[in-house]
């Protein structure tokens, strides 16, 4: 190995121990929350799919990378690489889902209790899970093209290929079929992306007009003792800054790595730390959330 394949090991372990250890923690302990509560709330059952599939994510990629760092060229071959191109592929969809209907019940969980929009509450697990199973049929198939076109392409001439991930490689498909599959997963994103949107600017408006009844009524008193709702409408809204940004980054970055000729190592290992950045960052943006409140009943 040489200072650039030391390097980019130092960079992923960094960014992808803390990130699985994070989000098993809070996988387990909302795993705990609704096995043993007394109150099944749904929102443990999204974070619990948010967690998982942030682990996905990070899994696939970690065993995806260290082929490439260590140019283990036959370690994957071609059912692995099929195996961990199409499950990161497929967890991210997952994640954009997740993270919208988070965001989506926290603004409707913070509105006024005469509003309409309470009733798209899920007042039960089973309509949590509803959402997750029809979550998981449309991103399996949204990614099932993986399955048949991409390859480990042991001894193949690259420029045979449409792309490559890592030393797994895509190859080139019939238009009709790229423009299909592209189309789903921009109609996906557009659509999620656009609720997202929708319950961030409901949040930050709610959050804006909590804050200037606080000051309203000048009491120390009622500052520091936000309700659990506001506190968690606080992580989500971040939750949102941080996916709008990773994805937004990603997307600019995988827009001039396709259109490159040549592939730049540096760009690709970026490209990477920001496919990584959401599902490692937001386990600790979660843990945050619930360190009030572990707080508060330990003091009991």
């Amino acid at each position: 190995m040489n200072w650039n394949n030391i390097i980019q090991t130092t960079v992923f372990l960094s960014l992808t121990g803390p990130g699985i250890v994070g989000n098993i923690l809070v996988f387990v302990r909302h795993v705990y929350t609704y096995a043993l509560g007394t109150e099944k709330k749904p929102v443990d059952l999204i974070l619990i799919h948010l967690t998982f599939s942030n682990m996905i994510i990070i899994c696939s990629t970690v065993i995806r990378d260290v082929a490439t760092v260590f140019y283990f060229r036959n370690f994957l071959g071609d059912i692995g690489c099929k195996a961990v191109v199409y499950l990161a592929r497929m967890a991210r969809g997952l994640s954009i889902c997740t993270t919208c209907l988070l965001s989506v019940v926290q603004a409707v969980t913070i509105s006024p209790r005469t509003t309409i929009w309470r009733n798209l509450k899920p007042q039960t697990s089973w309509q949590v899970l509803t959402y997750v199973f029809l979550f998981w049929i449309f991103n399996v198939l949204t990614s099932i093209n993986l399955l048949y076109y991409i390859t480990g392409g042991s001894g193949m001439n690259r420029s045979a290929t449409a792309g490559y991930i890592g030393h797994c490689y895509m190859l080139p498909s019939r238009h009709i079929v790229k423009w299909l599959f592209l189309s789903l997963m921009s109609v996906r994103d557009l659509i999620f992306q656009s609720l997202m949107g929708w319950s961030s600017g409901y949040i930050s408006f709610h959050l804006y007009k909590h804050h200037k009844r606080v000051f309203y009524l000048h009491s120390y008193r009622f500052v520091n003792s936000f309700s659990p709702e506001i506190r968690a409408a606080q992580s989500v809204l971040v939750l949102m800054i941080c996916f709008l940004f990773f994805y937004w980054t990603d997307f600019i970055f995988s827009f001039y790595t396709g259109s490159m000729v040549s592939h730049d190592s540096i760009i690709l290992n970026i490209k990477t730390c920001l496919v990584l950045g959401y599902a490692v960052l937001s386990p600790f943006v979660l843990m945050r959330r619930d360190a009030p409140v572990a707080k508060s009943l330990s003091s009991h």
